[in-house]
Formats: structure tokens, C-alpha cells, sequence
């Protein structure tokens, strides 16, 4: 009888002990986007604070950890560049406001029209970039080691390196911080093993005096509470043609790489999520945040499996985080600049690890060729641009695949009838790409004179099927014949009718069949 209890207390307690690994990493890599973004580190860290825990609270999937990020951060880097961080905040209201737009209209949805392929090279970029963005931490100097985000824009080739006792150590910590986490599992799980690496590492380093970057070396988080305030930008058409543009893409960027996060946390809980009310509840969280000082934010994929991977299911593990974040800030900010730089990469080398398709290579020649060329595609734009870029080409892509595949499935069979019609049978569907191969298939000048077209296994799916239709009538009407529809559905039927005069023909009543009874 005491079962149920028992299983509440063991997941609060999962979710508080994932909450505090994932504020932990949170710090760096929040402070990492501020700097990408041009911003003060604060801000991010607000944003990640904000936006974490209003996501947690009202969002659509209990367990994901959200706030600033390096996709978003490189947007913003040029708007606060030219005009200011006032501006930048005004921006995330209005990207705020239309996320909850996109709820509310349940836009949401359409992320299911993102194919596999995508989405499996949505995880393996992310991947790559995460892990590019660590590798920039091996950089000399407060900021160079923290150009997170887009690899080769940030001109990661010019950073000074670490190199010599300062390499080997920070290389030497980052492996023990992996080796924790790998192997902690397998001799308890009372505690998450990413945040055993971490206070162990940082312990080792006290003891031991070790000569090593820490957190505080990169930026001081120590701060107040956010304050409430208005961005102090003019309230003119002017000021909103500059930021809209930034906020929609922010808007559209924030949406896709939460709803593809979601889509990853429901397939590792087996579980489900709501994409409208994420929508919903990313915007509330951005609104609020451009008011109270904050980057603005979205889905975060590394510290979303920081937190799964930790046992982190419930609400309570996103809203953990994001107050014991905010308890760094006001009062263990000396104790969290004491964390070795490396401790943090080796959690996040892990979160690449776990996160990258490794199955993506022993697939690649099983799968169509479309499908891996769409993987390496959207992988390699991930990487180079960012993510909203690379799954809108991805889609693209996979669509005029889909319909180059299908474009050859259509088939017709010619025969004549018992009346003296040359008849047609249309197989497979017909649409913008299928449509010149149908056309060929028909000799008006051999036809009898009347033509029906049987499309009782074919559909007419587009405005150039129906200019398909009407290039074929007047064909026919200029060889003096006349041509027929036959079988089209209900759905065809409306296309026609609405296309009015666009389409010459006549349609045929479809035959009804009764049958005999005794009555």
C-alpha cells in the first residue's frame, strides 16, 4: 500500500538530484551563448533561468530542459550589434508572442511532416556542433575557449590553443570526468554519475592544487533577482520592420528545435508530449523573458539528456534546475566559479556521445539513397548554418524526392472498348511531377473519337494535374474528338468544379449498380 509513495519520493528525488546536474552545466554554457550573442553573461544566465523554469511549469513535455541557446544566440549577435540590446529584448517579446501564436493555431503539428532522415541528421549536426563547440573551450583567454555555437563563423581557427602541462591536465580531467560517468552506473545509481564526475573532479582539483581554467576564469555569475522593465526602444513602425524580421526567425528556429527536442524525449521516455503547448508555453516564457532582461530561449538538446539520462522525468527536474540556477547566481556563485572547466566538458562529451545516430553509418547502405543523402545534407547544414536552415532544406529536399519517386509510378493501360471509345486507365497519381509522362502516353491523332479516362486508380492531386487534364481536352478538341473523365473522386471532383472553365471536358456520371433482390 506504501508502493506509490515510495515510487513519488524516488522520482522527486531523481528530478531534484537531474536538476542539480543540469544547473550545473547550464552556467557555462549559458554564459558561453551571452558571449556568442554579444551580450553581458547575466543575461544568459537570466534567460536560462526564466525560460527553463516557465517551460518546466507549463509546457508541453514534462522532463525537457530549455534556455539559451547557441542557435539562437547567432541570430541575435548582429541585431545587438547594430542596435543595441534594448532591441534585442524587444525582439524576443515579439518572438515570444508569436510562438504563442503558433499554438493557438496549433501549428505545432506540422513538425510532423519532418521526415526521419531529418530528423536523424537534426541530432547527428547538433552533435557535431556541440561538440565543436567544447573543443573551442581548449582556447587561452576568458572568451576564447567559450565561442560555443557556430564553429567556423566564430573563426575558431584563430583562438590561441592551451598547450604543454595546461593541455595534458585539462585533457587528464575531461577523461576522468567521462570514465565517472560511464562507469558509476554499474556500481550504484543513487546519485546521477554526471554530477558525481563533477564534484569529484572539482574536489581533486582543490586537494590537489591543480593548476586548471574554472568557471570563474571565463565570467563572474554572481548577480540580483531580474528585474521587471520595458525595452527601452521607440514605439514606432520603424523599430518594429527591425525586429521583426530577427523575431520571426528566432520564433521559427526556437519552435523547431524544441518540437525535434520533444519528439527525441518522447522516443527515449516512450512517452508523449503536447507540441501546441509547448509552442504555447516557449512563448509565454520569451515574453517574459525580453521583459525581465533575458536572451530568450528554447529547447536545450544536450541538458535535455543530461536530465533524462539522470533520471530526470517530471516537471519537477526542469523546475529544479532553473531555481538552483538561480541560486547560484544570488548566493553560490564563489563555490560554482570553483568548477573546472574540464568537468563540464566531459559531461557534455558525454551528452555527444549519447546523442549522436551512431547507427546512421551501419544504415547508410541500407537505407535509399535519398534518404542518406537527406542525413548527411541536413547534418553538414546544421553545422555550417543553423538549425532552422537546415531542416527547411532537408523537407524541401525530401518532398522532390518523394514526388521525383512518385512521378515515375504512373502508368497507363490503352485499350478499346465495346462501343468504339478508346479507353485509358490511369494507375498512380497524378501531380506536378508526372505530369509530362502522362501527357506523353496519349496519340490523339489514333484515338477513336470518343476518349474516355479511366482514373478509378489515380487521383488528381494539383492544379498541374488539372492543366494536365485541360491541355489534353484541347488536344483532343483540336483533332475534332471528344474526351471523358471516368472514376475520379469526390475530391477530384471539387478540384474541377472550382478549376470552372480552366478545364474543357466532360465528366461522366460514374455507372450506379443495384442489386436484385426477392422483394
Amino acid at each position: 500500500m506504501f508502493e506509490p509513495h515510495v515510487r513519488n519520493i524516488a522520482s522527486m528525488k531523481n528530478d531534484l538530484l537531474s536538476g542539480l546536474t543540469v544547473a550545473l552545466a547550464l552556467v557555462p554554457e549559458a554564459v558561453a551563448f551571452a558571449f556568442v550573442a554579444g551580450v553581458d553573461p547575466l543575461v544568459g544566465l537570466y534567460a536560462a533561468f526564466m525560460v527553463g523554469l516557465i517551460t518546466a511549469a507549463i509546457g508541453g513535455r514534462p522532463g525537457m530542459i530549455s534556455g539559451a541557446t547557441g542557435a539562437l544566440a547567432v541570430v541575435m549577435v548582429s541585431l545587438v550589434a547594430n542596435q543595441g540590446v534594448q532591441y534585442l529584448f524587444a525582439a524576443v517579446v515579439l518572438m515570444g508572442i508569436l510562438q504563442v501564436l503558433a499554438g493557438v493555431f496549433k501549428l505545432g503539428k506540422f513538425i510532423r511532416m519532418v521526415p526521419h532522415p531529418v530528423m536523424l541528421g537534426f541530432v547527428n549536426g547538433l552533435a557535431i556542433v556541440i561538440f565543436l563547440a567544447q573543443l573551442s573551450q581548449f582556447g587561452v583567454g576568458n572568451e576564447a575557449g567559450w565561442l560555443a555555437g557556430t564553429f567556423f563563423e566564430n573563426s575558431i581557427i584563430d583562438v590561441a590553443w592551451m598547450a604543454g602541462i595546461e593541455l595534458y591536465m585539462m585533457v587528464g580531467l575531461v577523461l576522468l570526468t567521462m570514465a565517472i560517468i560511464h562507469f558509476l552506473p554499474k556500481l550504484t545509481t543513487a546519485i546521477p554519475s554526471s554530477l558525481a564526475a563533477i564534484i569529484v573532479v572539482t574536489a581533486l582539483a582543490l586537494g590537489l592544487g591543480l593548476d586548471t581554467k574554472t568557471v570563474g576564469e571565463v565570467a563572474g555569475i554572481a548577480g540580483g533577482l531580474p528585474a521587471f522593465s520595458i525595452p527601452s526602444v521607440p514605439f514606432t513602425f520603424e523599430t518594429l520592420a527591425i525586429i521583426f524580421p530577427y523575431s520571426l526567425i528566432l520564433a521559427a528556429i526556437g519552435i523547431i528545435e524544441s518540437l525535434l527536442t520533444l519528439r527525441m524525449v518522447d522516443e527515449i521516455t516512450q512517452t508523449h508530449g503536447s507540441s501546441n503547448r509547448e509552442c504555447i508555453g516557449q512563448g509565454v516564457a520569451n515574453v517574459v523573458t525580453g521583459f525581465f532582461g533575458g536572451m530568450g530561449g528554447c529547447a536545450m538538446i544536450g541538458q535535455s539528456m543530461i536530465n533524462v539520462n539522470s533520471g530526470g522525468r517530471g516537471r519537477l527536474s526542469g523546475i529544479s534546475a532553473a531555481l538552483f540556477l538561480l541560486a547560484f547566481i544570488l548566493f553560490a556563485s564563489s563555490l560554482i566559479e570553483m568548477i573546472p572547466v574540464a568537468a563540464l566538458i566531459g559531461v557534455m562529451f558525454i551528452v555527444v556521445i549519447g546523442t549522436f545516430e551512431w547507427s546512421s553509418f551501419r544504415i547508410m547502405n541500407k537505407v535509399p539513397k535519398g534518404d542518406a543523402f537527406v542525413l548527411v545534407l541536413v547534418s553538414v547544414v546544421t553545422v555550417l548554418t543553423d538549425l532552422a536552415m537546415a531542416v527547411i532544406i532537408g523537407v524541401i529536399v525530401s518532398a522532390l524526392i518523394f514526388a521525383w519517386k512518385h512521378a515515375r509510378h504512373i502508368r497507363i493501360e490503352k485499350q478499346d472498348d465495346h462501343d468504339g471509345s478508346t479507353v485509358y486507365k490511369v494507375h498512380g497519381p497524378l501531380f506536378f511531377g508526372s505530369t509530362t509522362h502522362f501527357l506523353e502516353q496519349f496519340s490523339p491523332k489514333n484515338d477513336n473519337k470518343d476518349i474516355i479516362i479511366d482514373f478509378q486508380d489515380s487521383k488528381v492531386c494539383d492544379h498541374s494535374g488539372l492543366e494536365a487534364i485541360d491541355t489534353l481536352a484541347e488536344r483532343y478538341m483540336n483533332s475534332g474528338k471528344k474526351l471523358h473523365l471516368l472514376h475520379l473522386s469526390n475530391d477530384c471532383k471539387e478540384l474541377l468544379i472550382k478549376a470552372g472553365n480552366l478545364v474543357e471536358v466532360n465528366v461522366i456520371e460514374d455507372p450506379k449498380y443495384f442489386v436484385a433482390t426477392n422483394a
